[in-house]
């Protein structure tokens, strides 16, 4: 049993030999997250554009994807990306799988989260930009995805939280450069430091949580004022 001076000890030997590791590997995780989240959010506006068009077998294939996506767990769809796509013949490098496999799931989220801000949207704004000769896409781009992207600023924080933290699926393969939870399990491995390293691998969550909610607090206050 660690007393607390040790447990101390084990903190500041993590910091004095991994500092530079963590920061690297904390790196990478923002950087997967930040490109998944990205990808998944102009695929959601895509899916979203498709969802409300007038064609009903796009609206149909929309909804099916944003079920199954929603609904399939993320470390599931990363070991089917890996190891089943090459068997088809697509064969991706180790951090674009993970990347892909967030884009999908992010995506889904993020155009269920767009489907109800635009169910915020009053119908006679519709219909009197229709009344004015406005086209689907006029509308679309003009009056729906403005408004409903207002309307869901806290969900999408959410959701870009959640996607910074699912990037820790990444320790599945050991990447070049390890993300967090990878380069945990390889110290863990290497010297077997237990609790403290996981600690300083949660502390980097954390904080990156708490400064993107901030981040989208104010966002959400703008957007009050934009609408």
């Amino acid at each position: 049993m660690h007393s607390g001076q040790s447990r101390w000890g084990d903190f500041t030997y993590l910091i004095g030999h991994y500092g530079l590791e963590y920061c690297s590997a904390y790196g990478i995780a923002l950087r997967i997250g930040v490109i998944a989240f990205v990808g998944g959010l102009a695929l959601a506006l895509l899916l979203t554009v498709l969802r409300i068009s007038p064609i009903p077998p796009l609206r149909t294939a929309v909804s099916f994807y944003v079920e199954v996506f929603r609904n399939v767990p993320v470390l599931c769809l990363l070991i089917f990306v890996v190891f089943a796509l090459p068997e088809v013949g697509i064969v991706l490098d180790y951090e674009p799988s993970v990347i892909v496999t967030l884009v999908l799931v992010s995506s889904s989220f993020a155009c269920d989260n767009l489907r109800t801000g635009i169910n915020t949207i009053d119908p006679g704004q519709i219909e009197a930009a229709r009344s004015v000769g406005l086209t689907f896409w006029d509308i679309v781009g003009s009056i729906v995805l403005p408004q409903a992207l207002r309307s869901v600023v806290q969900p999408m924080i959410t959701l870009f939280i959640s996607v910074i933290i699912s990037s820790s699926v990444g320790a599945l393969v050991p990447l070049a450069h390890r993300e967090l939870t990878g380069l945990v399990n390889q110290i863990n491995s290497n010297e077997a430091l237990g609790i403290p390293t996981f600690v300083v691998a949660v502390a980097f969550y954390v904080v990156t949580g708490l400064i993107i909610a901030a981040v989208g607090r104010f966002v959400e206050k703008r957007a009050v004022l934009w609408r």
